[in-house]
């Protein structure tokens, strides 16, 4: 196989910027929360913040590309594997940057672009606790069809992981479906992060016939793990399970729970300095397909994840932008 682990998700530009509190409540924007925008509200917002709509202030915003899949697969390339990401972006300039940026990561970028539409970003208000806020325009990557699908990626790949996010749109779950038949049929595992548990509970249903029918290996954390099987940590270990090959829940400071077809492995946290969170949930998947893809036994390849997930936690941004293939876990 060409690539360890392929994946498809929502390319998104991270515009990062550190604020007060006032500014999120003058933009009505609830704390610590998500809203999806559309285009004139993101550039409504990037007015306010560059000083453009009459504003006396101004603030430092960091580009950096984002998105969970994205995130994953430059974890996966600094651990020296490889990776591809297959995604949608605009004819614009931060289709450019989210580009440049990714292949330097070291992802080979399997990206179409949209005529009309803009590159997708996710607008990060970082308060003075540490806590993010985000006003994210999906734009390009909501419109990615079966003809943008690079198969041979696909074929050419051990594992190919998904983010829940991807399965709220009808249109994309078919494009999905149609991924995941090519993995099926060239022997390549399919993986997904189930990514928020308010999205889970909007689409529980589909989420088990998916998990069900199509997945081999499910990432998900303790609040996302409840919300898909209404049980707590060790039992919803269980019952995700019953679904899947592989199931792994994430418990943040408390460490995960990884289980298989003989054993439940539970691995320990790495301790360092914390400076925030973001980041550490998709770094820990990459330490464990990373680890799959090359044949580590499964508890070396949670020891793995710990670990990566806990450099990112101890630094700024959401992802580890050093050759960590020198590890004692690499090949």
């Amino acid at each position: 196989m060409k690539y360890d682990v392929s994946g498809i998700g929502s390319p998104l530009l991270d515009l990062s910027l550190e604020v007060e509190e006032k500014l999120l409540q003058d933009l009505s924007l609830k704390k610590g929360s998500m809203k999806l925008v559309d285009l004139d509200q993101a550039q409504d917002i990037l007015k306010i913040i560059s000083g453009n709509s009459g504003s006396s202030k101004t603030y430092d915003i960091q580009k950096t590309p984002g998105g969970s899949v994205a995130n994953v697969l430059a974890g996966v390339s600094a651990l020296g594997g490889k990776s591809v990401l297959l995604g949608k972006i605009g004819f614009d300039e931060y289709g450019k940057i989210y580009h440049a940026e990714t292949k330097k990561a070291g992802t080979v970028c399997k990206l179409s672009k949209h005529k009309d539409l803009d590159t997708g970003h996710a607008i990060t208000f970082i308060t003075p606790d540490g806590e993010r806020t985000f006003a994210t325009y999906l734009g390009a990557s909501l419109h990615l069809n079966i003809n943008d699908i690079d198969e041979d990626a696909i074929k050419s790949s051990k594992i190919l992981h998904l983010e829940g996010f991807t399965l709220e749109d009808d249109k994309l779950r078919e494009t999905i479906k149609h991924a995941i038949e090519i993995a099926q049929h060239n022997n390549t595992q399919v993986s997904i992060d189930l990514s928020d548990s308010e999205l889970v509970k909007r689409n529980i249903d589909y989420l088990k016939f998916f998990v069900d029918k199509y997945v081999n290996i499910v990432f998900a954390n303790e609040n996302e793990a409840q919300a898909f099987t209404g049980k707590g940590e060790d039992k919803a270990l269980e019952e995700i399970y019953k679904r899947c090959d592989l199931a792994i829940v994430k418990l943040g400071g408390r460490g995960s729970l990884i289980k298989d077809h003989q054993n439940i492995y539970k691995i320990s946290v790495h301790n360092s300095s914390f400076i925030n969170s973001n980041g550490a949930g998709d770094m820990y998947a990459a330490g464990v397909l990373y680890g799959l893809a090359n044949g580590m036994p499964l508890e070396k390849a949670g020891n793995l994840a710990s670990y990566v997930a806990s450099l990112v936690v101890a630094k700024d941004g959401a992802r580890v932008n050093e050759d960590l293939s020198h590890l004692p876990w690499g090949r």
